[in-house]
């Protein structure tokens, strides 16, 4: 109720920095580059990256910086890996599922999910998005019967150097908001595996537009799904996962 009234307060702030941000900022492309592949040697594992534009690999020139190719790669050394990318700037988890709707079915071992900063900047009800996450993973489940979805958490958006306060405020307490009602909604689920986005985004780890991250970013956040992803395959491979922290 605090933040529902304290947004009702500044809403007038809100909208004015909300339009004045969509006006001013820069504008970047999706990565370009191939959007699937195979690299490395050892046991094949089939990787589905499923997102939004930090997930498409906006703030870098090619797929190969962005976070499928970097995931791809630190998987490499442990694996034979055949990856796909699946996403769009301005996806939300609703669009996500309408496009899935359609979909072939693949087989995937490990599915990645970079969703929510559009939800969270949409203000979606909490009991809204919990649904639609759940739809989604259902759907997730039916095309590609993974042996794990990794749910990447939402960035800390009251970083995010491109907002302007109260807004940055205000879309990080959401955010906030959003994850911890979808982490409650999961604890009886062991084949749903959350990883908070651990890596504060800094200035110096963005891109130009302050909104996507830096090569270097990419990197890191790559670097921490694949370190999970690699200590828990010897229990998925067997079908003796333990429960996600």
């Amino acid at each position: 109720m605090h933040d529902t009234l304290a947004r009702l307060v500044l809403s007038p702030i809100l909208l004015a920095q909300a339009l004045r941000v969509r006006r001013t900022a820069q504008s970047l492309p999706e990565a370009a580059g191939p959007r699937q592949g195979t690299t490395g040697t050892g046991p094949i594992l089939r990787l589905r990256i499923i997102g939004d534009s930090s997930a498409a690999g906006v703030g870098v020139t090619t797929q190969d910086d962005a976070l499928a190719g970097q995931l791809a790669l630190a998987l490499a050394s442990d694996f034979s890996v055949e990856w796909h990318l699946d996403a769009l700037i301005g996806a939300t988890t609703h669009s996500t599922y309408t496009r899935l709707e359609t979909a072939r079915a693949l087989p995937s071992d490990i599915v990645v999910i970079a969703l929510g900063v559009n939800d969270v900047t949409r203000l979606i009800p909490r009991h809204t998005w919990v649904k639609q996450q759940h739809r989604l993973f259902d759907r997730i489940n039916t095309l590609y019967a993974p042996k794990r979805i990794y749910l990447s958490g939402v960035p800390p958006l009251e970083h995010f150097p491109l907002l302007p306060n109260p807004l940055r405020w205000t879309l990080g307490r959401h955010a906030k908001k959003l994850e911890t009602a979808l982490l409650a909604s999961l604890k009886a689920n062991p084949d749903i595996c959350y990883r908070p986005f651990a890596v504060e985004p800094r200035s110096d780890l963005m891109a130009s537009d302050g909104f996507h991250p830096s090569a270097i970013l990419y990197r890191l956040w790559a670097k921490e799904m694949a370190s999970r992803i690699i200590s828990d395959w010897p229990h998925l491979s067997t079908g003796a996962g333990p429960r996600p922290a």
